[in-house]
């Protein structure tokens, strides 16, 4: 399985602190609730949704603080942003219901929404000035590129320690590294790796804003350097060759062609009378329309970011939710998250909104289930839908499952993109 392939890698030694053992949490590293109220602190966020206004309308006098260029603001290296957090769940029994499942580990949800949290603090760290108390800068995550897990399970009472930095910057982008460990027998061992985007714009969270520049130190932060400059081309071949603006590849016109004519009746008599509108689903398969489910959230000011949007990480836990319970209804077994990959966030989420989330089996192949969902907000006034976000999840399940299969052209799309994002995984793990 995937978890076995996935090789227990040292962290990069760019990680200037070593990681330290001990069953208990490591003394004097931050916690979650740390990592928000500092992000609190550097945007002047108020804690009082009825305060939000005048503390946005505060932010706007910081626009005198940002950089007209790229090369005004000081250069900094990779360790300058590394970060370490830890989130006590065996020092502190009273946090694990809050991160706790039905099966006894700890939510993939909950996991999501404190890397956002990092990533964000992250990329303040990057970009902190000495003499400014405030940062001028809005950051929000633009792109999870993809976190790949080597454990199936996280333990519900073993302290998690998560570690990051800046790993690579473009002129108002930065892509930032992380990487969760968990305690066991007095050392720390790898669960997952995760490459988020971040953007920086300005106080009103309205244009691009000039980010740090980032300059490499040795042999490997140069390689780490290089893979983001060949992540972020990654993506641009990825979104050009989508299949909402190219045709499909020859060998993917093939297998959409023999899924169809699999689904053919030929049980009508004489030769040549098969009718194109009289479908069979063959054995051990399930028709796409038949593989979704749907979800609705009212978006509460609780589930509110510092800037009064709704938090990014909020989005990524009710779409995994929705996600895992589409694959675990499909495949009737309990499924394990394998890979999450390119969740673009294409528009910011008001409090308010109603989201709309649609969950939807897109690609099988033994055991593993590819499922993407879809979520857009609902404006009631206007009763317009916008897309916000496209989520893709990997799961594997403990039985081999039914093949999915599309059976217009549309689903037969969305079969093939599952199939491009599902290759992808499997060539990185």
């Amino acid at each position: 399985s995937a978890y076995r392939l996935c090789i227990m890698r040292k962290l990069p030694s760019l990680l200037a602190r070593t990681l330290t053992s001990g069953a208990s949490a490591s003394p004097g590293l931050p916690d979650m609730f740390e990592v928000r109220n500092k992000l609190r602190d550097i945007v002047g966020a108020s804690t009082n949704w009825r305060d939000h206004v005048q503390a946005m309308q505060e932010r706007k006098a910081l626009h005198t603080l940002l950089a007209k260029r790229q090369e005004d603001l000081p250069p900094r290296r990779m360790k300058d942003s590394y970060l370490e957090v830890i989130l006590p769940l065996g020092s502190q029994p009273e946090i694990r219901e809050k991160y706790l499942n039905v099966y006894n580990s700890v939510r993939f949800g909950r996991i999501l929404e404190d890397l956002d949290s990092l990533g964000v603090l992250i990329c303040y760290t990057h970009t902190k000035q000495e003499m400014q108390e405030r940062s001028p800068l809005s950051i929000v995550t633009a792109l999870v590129d993809k976190i790949n897990l080597c454990q199936k399970i996280i333990h519900p009472d073993c302290d998690i320690k998560f570690t990051g930095n800046v790993s690579w910057v473009g002129k108002t982008s930065m892509e930032v590294k992380m990487h969760m460990l968990q305690l066991h027998d007095g050392d720390y061992s790898p669960v997952l790796d995760a490459t988020f985007v971040m953007v920086a714009r300005d106080p009103e969270n309205k244009r691009p804003a000039f980010v740090n520049p980032l300059i490499p130190e040795s042999p490997k932060e140069e390689e780490i350097f290089k893979q983001g400059e060949l992540n972020k081309l990654k993506r641009i071949e990825f979104n050009t060759a989508s299949l909402l603006k190219m045709a499909p590849t020859a060998e993917e016109r093939n297998i959409v062609h023999d899924i169809f004519l699999n689904t053919l009746d030929t049980r009508q008599e004489g030769e040549g009378t098969v009718s194109f509108h009289s479908r069979k689903l063959p054995p051990n398969s399930v028709w796409m329309e038949d593989a979704k489910l749907k979800g609705l959230q009212i978006c509460h000011p609780e589930e509110r970011n510092i800037f009064n949007r709704i938090f990014g990480g909020f989005l990524m836990r009710k779409a995994f939710e929705l996600g895992w319970a589409t694959a675990c209804s499909y495949g009737g077994s309990r499924p394990f998250i394998v890979s999450v990959d390119d969740i673009m966030f294409q528009k910011p989420v008001e409090v308010g909104s109603l989201l709309l989330l649609s969950g939807q089996v897109c690609y099988t192949e033994k055991n593993y289930i590819q499922i993407r969902v879809h979520s857009e907000v609902y404006n009631a006034n206007t009763r317009e839908h916008h897309t916000t976000n496209i989520f893709h999840f990997t799961f594997i399940s403990e039985n081999e499952v039914p093949q999915v299969v599309p059976k217009t052209y549309g689903e037969s799309m969305l079969y093939l993109d599952g199939k491009r994002h599902f290759t992808a995984i499997m060539k990185e793990i």
